[in-house]
């Protein structure tokens, strides 16, 4: 991108100077003309180029324009409402799946509840009946006689 740096200043660099050599003019010769009926077209096309050369080759057929496409048979009016339709009757699935969803949560949540408080209850249950044997001593019942604590009571 930039020069190499040179101790020489830019004045002293040595400059080459490329002339293009032209070519000499090729004769130019007439070629000679082929009568064509107007009506007829050759099967095989000739062309005189300015210096006398004659090229010769296929003559080519002019390109045709694509047909135009025909109108669809359904309106696009009636084709987006239709898509409309489809899509509104998705939507609407998927909320009847949202609510069943939910409904189905909600289940699931009172389930957990109901469970917890079994299983706290039963807990409870278990600590108020069983705590009564506990109270600060032995209580046992012989004969009519209580005994509490090494004391004898009638």
């Amino acid at each position: 991108m930039y020069p190499d740096h040179t101790p020489h200043a830019p004045a002293q660099r040595a400059v080459e100077i490329h002339q293009p050599t032209p070519y000499p003019p090729a004769l130019a010769v007439p070629a000679p003309v082929v009568p064509v009926q107007p009506n007829t077209v050759p099967a095989v096309a000739s062309i005189v180029l300015p210096d006398g050369r004659v090229v010769t080759g296929y003559a080519i057929e002019p390109s045709r324009p694509e047909p135009i496409a025909a109108k669809p048979a359904v309106s696009r009016t009636a084709v987006n409402v239709a898509l409309g339709g489809v899509g509104f009757l998705a939507v609407c699935g998927g909320l009847i799946l949202l609510t069943s969803f939910i409904a189905a949560l909600t289940a699931f949540i009172t389930q957990l509840i109901t469970l917890a408080a079994v299983i706290f209850g039963g807990w409870i249950a278990v600590q108020i009946f069983s705590a009564s044997g506990h109270q600060g001593g032995t209580t046992v019942n012989i004969r009519k006689a209580v005994i509490k604590r090494n004391k004898f009571y009638s």
